[in-house]
């Protein structure tokens, strides 16, 4: 029987880059039309292609199906289709194009295509093409309105099932965020979120997006998050992302339960754990207040991937022209599965290469042409290789205060360490506690000390940086940006003149590893010893700064109004005299 297609067709006054993260954002539009979650079995093929299965069942027909990866180019269009091998068609998927209308506006069309497989399937398929029309034309409307701000969520929906006495806890944990440190205010902002938003977004609740959506900064949003596990408002998940779908493959409660590796049915790959890109903090909601079920609303559509550019699919021997325009950047042509593939360094001026798929993989070839030439049917793809910054990345997450003051067991397993490329680390001492003990007495000059450790700790959470450990008088502090680590440390001198005290302080940055010392995380190396021999050299009432920290341009921005002078010493385990800059007093 042949293949029908219905179509519909609107004109907005937004320009498709606007329209595009929300209406191509599939598996959202699949949960707000009512249907199910569900999972794929994956098949590794021979070739190394993944051949993705599904069952289910939809208007009373029992389905099953092989699940085909999605083609989109970023920006202007996607489409997908599931070949059936039960139920009443053969072929069923939508097509979704997008593009200017000269006018500062977009032309949109969405399509559903199907192909009869039986007589059942052929009277049906027109009645559930219009029946899913429109209500795909109801969900288009409300995304467009959210897009211009005219509607505070993507979707109109009914309130979803929860347990018996779910909004009462919700309520009384909510409460408790708020009375706590680090709930700032957004306990029952955030309880609502649990109880009314949509599953797909709850299912790995990211605080930097919730931020955006607060209107806040990210590090209360983060706090708050954190605050909700204490409460049992929210779950914590350590994933371990898929360094080529970058979909969350692995997860552990714990990261000490967090292994080295691990591997992606989806792709077909084994990965390895790095730190700072593929290890992601994210949040669910406890199942007391809201169960989510296992599973996606889709799979693989645009925005799971938004990483990837241009993916199409090719069948053996298929040639394709595809006009592609991306911005200068970093990007890698490759294919879903497995590989050879090549890195290209965009201008964002000349065109931008095709590619040609054998069975090894990819080579890149004249620009606007992609071409299968390796036996079979293939996903091939245009990715762009810097990781999202949505992400709240594990060493983002334990340079925060309140994540080692909540969570203070968290460490690694014994015996594992993890890398990060840089961190800014901060010492302090306070000169002479000798002597103050003796002139005011221990009593007072214990508690003089105490409130000092106190206010040191306050600025360097004020300035999203955490407090790692105290050694006598001295503090060990870590920021993710050098720049909050010497607006910390210039805060820190103001504050301590009142205090009758004198503090040194240094302040380096670069690469560390992340240990566990004392049942705590801790940083091991030599930006560690570098960061305490500086701070060695301080005189007091003055910042000593590594090179490496005074020439990162946001840190010349903070220091534009601040006296400097620069200095070199030769420290103990460096052979080479190291360079340095002292802040002046201003006296």
């Amino acid at each position: 029987m042949r293949r029908t297609r219905r179509t519909w067709s609107w004109t907005f006054d937004l320009p498709p880059e606007e329209l595009w993260p929300v209406l191509a954002d599939t598996n959202r539009f699949n949960e707000a039309m009512g249907l199910p979650p569900y999972a794929l079995e994956e098949t590794p093929q021979p070739n190394g292609t993944v051949l993705r299965r599904g069952k289910g069942k939809a208007a009373g027909f029992t389905l099953e199906w092989e699940e085909k990866p999605y083609e989109w180019i970023h920006g202007r269009h996607f489409r997908q289709a599931r070949t059936f091998t039960k139920g009443p068609f053969r072929r069923f998927g939508p097509v979704f194009d997008l593009e200017p209308d000269g006018a500062g506006g977009s032309k949109v069309s969405y399509a559903l295509e199907w192909e009869p497989l039986t007589l059942m399937g052929r009277l049906f398929g027109k009645r559930l093409a219009e029946q899913a029309g429109a209500v795909v034309g109801k969900r288009i409307l409300e995304a467009v309105a959210f897009a211009k701000g005219e509607r505070p969520t993507f979707f109109e929906l009914p309130a979803p099932e929860l347990p018996e006495g779910a909004r009462e806890r919700a309520a009384a944990m909510a409460g408790e965020i708020d009375r706590g440190p680090y709930g700032n205010g957004l306990g029952g902002r955030l309880a609502d979120v649990v109880l009314t938003g949509m599953a797909s977004d709850l299912a790995h609740l990211k605080p930097k997006l919730l931020a955006r959506q607060f209107q806040v900064a990210v590090r209360p949003a983060v706090e708050a998050c954190l605050a909700g596990v204490r409460a049992g408002l929210l779950t914590m998940k350590w994933d371990l992302l898929c360094t080529n779908c970058r979909g969350p493959k692995l997860s552990a409660s714990a990261l000490s339960e967090l292994p080295r590796g691990a591997h992606c049915p989806s792709c077909n790959i084994d990965y390895d754990r790095d730190f700072e890109k593929n290890v992601e903090l994210s949040f669910a909601p406890a199942p007391t207040v809201r169960p989510i079920l296992a599973g996606g609303f889709c799979l693989s559509g645009p925005m799971a991937t938004p990483h990837v550019a241009v993916q199409l699919l090719l069948a053996p021997g298929e040639r394709r022209s595809v006009e592609v325009d991306l911005p200068a950047g970093s990007y890698r042509l490759r294919t879903l599965h497995p590989g050879a593939f090549v890195d290209v360094e965009h201008d964002g001026r000349s065109p931008f290469p095709g590619l040609r798929v054998t069975a090894m993989g990819v080579e890149a070839s004249d620009p606007g042409v992609f071409a299968n030439d390796a036996g079979f049917e293939v996903a091939a793809l245009i990715e762009d290789r810097t990781w999202t910054r949505e992400a709240l990345t594990a060493p983002e997450v334990i340079s925060l205060q309140a994540f080692r003051d909540l969570f203070a067991a968290a460490t690694l397993r014994p015996g594992d360490e993890a890398g990060v490329s840089q961190v800014a680390l901060l010492f302090s001492d306070l000169q002479g506690s000798t002597a103050l003990y003796e002139r005011v007495g221990d009593a007072q000059a214990y508690n003089m000390v105490r409130d000092h450790f106190a206010l040191l700790a306050g600025i360097v959470r004020d300035h999203d940086g955490a407090v790692v450990k105290t050694i006598g008088d001295a503090v060990m502090a870590s920021f993710g940006d050098p720049a909050n680590a010497v607006r910390a440390a210039l805060a820190m001198q103001a504050a301590i003149a009142s205090h009758e005290l004198v503090l040194k302080l240094g302040v380096h940055v670069g690469p560390s590893v992340v240990v566990t010392l004392n049942d705590r995380l801790d940083y091991f190396g030599s930006t560690v010893n570098m960061a305490a021999r500086l701070q060695g050299q301080s005189a007091g009432g003055d910042i000593v700064l590594s090179r490496a920290v005074a020439d990162d341009p946001a840190v010349k921005s903070v220091l534009a109004s601040v006296p400097t002078r620069e200095e070199s010493v030769a420290l103990k385990g460096f052979t080479q005299p190291v360079r340095f800059v002292r802040t002046l007093s201003d006296n």
